[in-house]
């Protein structure tokens, strides 16, 4: 049906309504009706789409799932599934196949999603998308008419990109990825070399063959020969010039020449301009001298090719390549545009036959580039690749100027010397054009500079320096150390991403230098715009400390190492994915010979303590795993001006602080476990005693009662409850706790009436002592200060933390006064309701009360 004699109720008008049409009305065929009823679909379209995009803008993340009902039990679980593989008998309105659409989209089970999952739309993207509703549309236009807009779209669309990319008279197709504009461009190669393609197919080509540079991926070109029934050993690759990057053209033709003498078919080079992960650039004029010899189809690809907009004066670039790929969409932000591929035209009917339908498989998707192109305007679109090109020389030359960063990327102007401002106001010149536009910055941290060990800190740090160089230490080197200098540079290529998140910059792994950080403004996303000279202020002073942290650890390393290697009690620890100074373990002396599993467990308790010591005083101190599934200590970044020694020192002086009050604690758990025993025992004898001298009928039921009544028991003959003296090591009555109650030392007898001494305890028994005595570390007193920084003598020992670990003691400073762990052992532990007493020194472990 032509759209002149569309009706009103044919469904397929605006698909987007929900009422439903009267099917009695009808719209007589007259065309001035008819082009309004298309521009009325056009606005409900263009309505309905808006108010789509603008609700999927605006929703928000949830982690409450679509369905979140559980399912009951397993016969309902049976209809869940059976129902949920039909489609429902019901109709639904669009408003809920709309809401669903929004519970998916929203639905996330991680908590580092943003708050909105999809970006905001600005008015070129808002326009990009609704083409692509706009296409559909489209597409039911009666055929001629349908022909005549898809050619005024495409049309002006070609001749647009031909004016912008200085490209004359260019054909051009479009195309959803950079492969099948790939799978296209062989195609045409094939029809410009042999005409009869379609008479003798693939045979009628004596072995087609590829050429590719090392840099760029072959994947798009695996993918053409699959889709052409092209073996895979037609892509040659040419290996890299040593020093430029680019494709050695002298091995090329050396290639090409030895092809020939196989009896192979030279049939295309596909140039980088700015594809590969450094953004190199091929010499695309003696590529053009080498295809011309051979009569081979020369092809481009990369974001260099987007300089050719800033050029200013006009040019030709179709007389030095027969073909390019543009993806508009990444270099200005705007998505679902498709990637152009702008070619000299050939006049063969055989390219139609590659399509299944020549009107909308290849010009018809132009839609969204035609609306776009127009949204923007040659200025802005000029100016936005122009700001690109900018933000990455000014990138260039901050990385450049860091010490220690070397800059892996083409250098911008390396064959001219010209800046990019400079040459597209000369004379148009492909050559110094693409040579002083770097489209790419590629840079790692490898250590090099030229500042002294020292560097620019304090007269310590230079003193540090000079004693490292006279001990023969130098700072660590990446040729050695290639994995070490691959984790510091994916920890820096993680802080620049959080302290520049304008710049969007990756950490890539180079197949010859390794880790190292990336950045392309032309590899935008959606609605994503270059950064401001504010935002590359901000990423100058955030590189200069971070490498500065980084020159200062390589630096640390080498004698951190060299120190550990000498220590007694500290060992090494390998630590594969960790980009700090390294890691330690606290071993003691004579442990590394009994490793045994309980030895293991203990040697990593210790090491825990420790860490959690060290943690206090500084944050540089973490918790880490060896290879071995030890515990460690880990040692973050440092600055030039710390002091490796004394962090070592710190290490080991907590490390024996912490074996020493793990010992103490053995040693007490040893004496409260005996102290228990001995306190049963003498209760249980005790009670047994007190049993045979009162006779058995005081505790028959009944008897007892007559027997008590006749002849009450006296009253000091209860059992005596006992308490643990932690200091003499022996178990006491506590009849003197009761009495005047509070616990009696002799450092509390001047509280006794007349400074009498206490009396001494009915029941004293002593603890058996444990295998070896206790060594119990004591400290002097810090003069001038009441309040030490250690345990008091008044602070009292629960029982419950006698096996535990004890909080770790505050450690000194390196620069303060070494203190040792205060450790008081005039104490006692507990097990009665007299442990609740604030008496610091006796707590009564039983308490028995007489009976009355």
């Amino acid at each position: 049906m032509s759209a002149a004699g569309r009706s009103e109720d044919d469904p397929g008008q605006s698909p987007l309504v929900d009422q439903e049409p009267d099917p009695g009305q009808s719209t007589p065929a007259v065309a001035e009706i008819a082009a309004s009823s298309i521009r009325s679909g056009l606005a409900e379209l263009e309505l309905r789409s808006s108010q789509v995009l603008q609700r999927l803008e605006n929703v928000k993340v949830s982690s409450t799932p679509e369905n979140p009902n559980p399912v009951e039990n397993e016969e309902e679980a049976g209809e869940r599934v059976t129902s949920e593989d039909l489609l429902p008998a019901k109709h639904r309105v669009p408003s809920d196949i709309l809401k669903s659409l929004e519970q998916l989209v929203s639905y996330t089970d991680s908590d580092d999603d943003p708050e909105f999952p999809l970006p905001a739309l600005d008015d070129v993207s808002h326009l990009a998308l609704i083409s692509h509703s706009i296409v559909a549309y489209l597409s039911h236009l009666d055929r001629q008419q349908l022909l005549r807009v898809t050619n005024s779209i495409s049309g002006d669309a070609t001749r647009w990109l031909g004016t912008l990319f200085h490209f004359a008279h260019p054909a051009s197709s479009f195309h959803a990825d950079n492969a099948d504009a790939v799978l296209r461009t062989v195609r045409l190669a094939i029809v410009a070399r042999c005409p009869g393609y379609l008479e003798g197919g693939i045979p009628a080509l004596a072995q087609p063959t590829f050429y590719i540079s090392e840099n760029t991926t072959p994947m798009r070109l695996h993918y053409a020969c699959r889709q052409l029934g092209i073996p895979l050993e037609a892509i040659k690759v040419i290996p890299e010039h040593s020093q430029s990057g680019t494709m050695d053209v002298t091995l090329l033709q050396k290639q090409i020449q030895q092809d020939v003498g196989n009896n192979r078919t030279p049939l295309l080079v596909v140039a980088d301009i700015g594809a590969s992960l450094c953004g190199y650039v091929d010499n695309l004029l003696r590529l053009r001298d080498v295809c011309k010899a051979h009569n081979m189809w020369l092809h481009a690809s990369g974001h260099g090719l987007a300089a050719l907009v800033c050029a200013q004066n006009q040019g030709h670039v179709e007389e030095v390549l027969h073909s390019m790929a543009l993806n508009l969409g990444s270099w200005l932000g705007v998505p679902s545009l498709p990637i152009v591929l702008l070619h000299r035209p050939l006049q063969n009917s055989a390219l139609s036959a590659f399509e299944s339908d020549p009107i909308l498989s290849r010009r018809l998707n132009a839609l969204s580039l035609w609306t776009s192109l127009q949204a923007l305007g040659r200025k802005a679109i000029a100016e936005r690749l122009h700001v690109a090109f900018q933000t990455c020389s000014i990138l260039f030359e901050i990385a450049s100027k860091c010490e220690g960063i070397r800059v892996l990327s083409h250098t911008p102007g390396a064959q001219t010397g010209a800046s990019l401002s400079d040459v597209i106001q000369n004379p148009f010149d492909v050559q110094a054009l693409f040579d002083a536009a770097a489209p790419v910055v590629a840079y790692q941290f490898d250590g090099s500079t030229t500042i002294p060990l020292g560097g620019s800190g304090s007269s310590a740090a230079a003193a540090s320096a000079d004693r490292e160089t006279a001990e023969g230490l130098k700072p660590l080197e990446k040729i050695n150390n290639a994995s070490y200098f691959d984790r510091l540079n994916s920890w820096l290529g993680q802080i620049l991403q959080r302290d520049c998140p304008n710049f969007d910059f990756e950490v890539i792994e180079h197949p010859t230098h390794g880790s190292c950080i990336r950045y392309c403004p032309l590899e935008l996303g959606l609605g994503e715009q270059p950064p401001s000279s504010e935002n590359l202020e901000s990423f100058a002073q955030s590189l200069d400390a971070h490498v500065d942290i980084l020159r200062a650890t390589i630096k640390h390393k080498a004698r951190f190492i060299h120190l550990v290697e000498r220590s007694e009690v500290l060992r090494l620890v390998p630590l594969p994915e960790w980009a700090g100074m390294g890691g330690v373990r606290f071993v003691p002396e004579g442990w590394e010979s009994l490793l045994t599993d309980q030895a293991k467990t203990e040697l990593n308790k210790l090491n825990i303590d420790l860490v959690e010591a060290l943690k206090s005083t500084d944050n540089a101190f973490s918790l880490g795993e060896g290879t071995d599934g030890l515990i460690c200590v880990r040692f973050g970044m440092v600055t030039h001006e710390t002091e490796v020694e004394e962090l070592l020192d710190l290490v080991v002086t907590v490390g024996k602080s912490v074996q020493e009050n793990s010992r103490v604690l053995d040693t007490m758990s040893e004496i409260v476990k005996k102290g228990i025993e001995a306190v049963t025992a003498d209760l249980q004898r005790e009670s047994e005693e007190k049993l045979w001298q009162e006779g058995i009928l005081r505790h028959v039921p009944v008897v007892g009662r007559v027997f008590n009544w006749w002849s009450p028991p006296a009253k000091e003959s209860g059992i005596k409850g006992r308490s643990l003296n932690l200091t003499q090591g022996v178990v006491e009555s506590t009849e003197n706790i009761y009495k005047y109650h509070m616990q009696m030392t002799g450092a509390t007898a001047h509280q006794l009436p007349a400074n009498r001494s206490p009396p001494t305890p009915m029941v004293q028994t002593p603890v058996g002592a444990p295998a070896s005595p206790p060594v119990f570390p004591t400290v002097e007193p810090v003069p001038g200060n009441g309040n030490g920084s250690g345990t008091s003598e008044g602070t009292p020992v629960q029982s419950g933390e006698a096996s535990g670990s004890m909080p770790a003691a505050p450690v000194a400073t390196p620069s303060a006064a070494p203190t040792q762990n205060h450790v008081d052992h005039a104490r006692t532990v507990s097990q009665s309701s007299a442990a609740s007493s604030s008496v610091p020194e006796l707590v009564a472990a039983s308490s028995a009360i007489n009976n009355n």
